[in-house]
């Protein structure tokens, strides 16, 4: 009996990719989280969007720091997803969330979702509730995960109060952060989480980037901000994200051409040996964009 010929081996080896950075600061109020995101966005890009959920508290800065922002009145995980979109759409390149707490605890937030979908479906029973709108609160972390931009996210910690001496041995109270107010595990999806105290010092709980295992960083800013640009810029160009795919798909379906045709088409442009569109890189993302967009619909038979 002639044994089947094995399947190819699905595994491949392991490249660091240049990527964009997901950076979750945690802190009690007062701890400097929104400047320091600031600060550190400063550093990483020009062109800086943020999502302000405190009555607009973040332009309090624009004399200092160069950005734009949208002020949400409601917070259900929707009104994030289409900020997020939105940013990458008008060519941001960092995207302050601040904060994404209220997405959590905030006015049409999760638990407020959790809330009325309890009483309104189940008789109050939450834990049905929660397979209602958890998907809700994945697709928000998904839409983060999937942005080609630089994201900053705050988040408020809840706090509590301590009794300890000071430098000169006198008894102090000092207000510390504790968790964060969103779903336990979200630090999960984020390359780098630091918490930040009342000295606006910033610690350094999870990382990535080795550079900064165990970082304790006072008043950060430049500094920091070219670390994270070093680690982010080393490896190979990253490749398209699932949205640009689907862009792509769009526009190419738009021009009548078919899968086997954009592909010809991308070589063709990029003069590439490509598969799938999949294997592009961001950075040849706009140039294949600007040329479907200028390209005729009659002249696929030639692409």
């Amino acid at each position: 009996m002639i044994n089947p010929s094995p399947k190819p081996n699905p595994f491949t080896p392991a490249v660091k990719k240049q990527h964009a950075l997901r950076l979750a600061l945690v802190g009690p109020s007062g701890a400097g989280k929104t400047f320091t995101a600031l600060r550190l966005a400063q550093g990483l890009g020009q062109k800086i969007a943020c999502i302000d959920t405190e009555h607009g508290s973040a332009a309090l800065y624009a004399p200092q720091f160069t950005f734009d922002h949208l002020v949400l009145e409601s917070f259900a995980p929707q009104d994030y997803i289409e900020a997020v979109q939105a940013a990458a759409t008008y060519g941001y390149e960092v995207l302050i969330i601040d904060s994404l707490s209220h997405a959590w605890m905030g006015k049409g937030g999760i638990l407020e979702m959790k809330e009325a979908v309890a009483s309104r479906d189940y008789s109050g029973n939450d834990r049905h509730a929660w397979r209602t709108v958890t998907p809700e609160h994945n697709r928000l972390v998904e839409a983060m995960l999937r942005s080609p931009l630089h994201i900053i996210a705050t988040m408020r910690s809840r706090v509590e109060y301590v009794v300890e001496p000071d430098e000169h041995g006198k008894t102090v109270i000092r207000k510390i952060g504790l968790k964060p107010m969103q779903q336990d595990g979200l630090d999960f999806e984020f390359d780098i989480v630091g918490d930040l105290d009342q000295a606006h010092t910033l610690t350094i709980t999870k990382t990535h980037c080795s550079a900064l295992s165990r970082a304790v960083i006072p008043e950060p800013g430049a500094d920091l901000a070219e670390t994270l640009k070093a680690w982010l810029g080393t490896g190979a160009d990253p490749t398209v994200t699932e949205d640009q795919i689907k862009t792509l798909w769009e526009l190419g379906k738009a021009q009548g051409l078919s899968v086997g045709d954009l592909v010809a088409f991308i070589n063709h442009t990029l003069q590439t040996a490509y598969r799938t569109p999949r294997e592009m890189t961001q950075a040849q993302f706009p140039q294949i964009v600007t040329a479907l967009q200028a390209r005729q619909p009659s002249s696929a038979a030639s692409a």
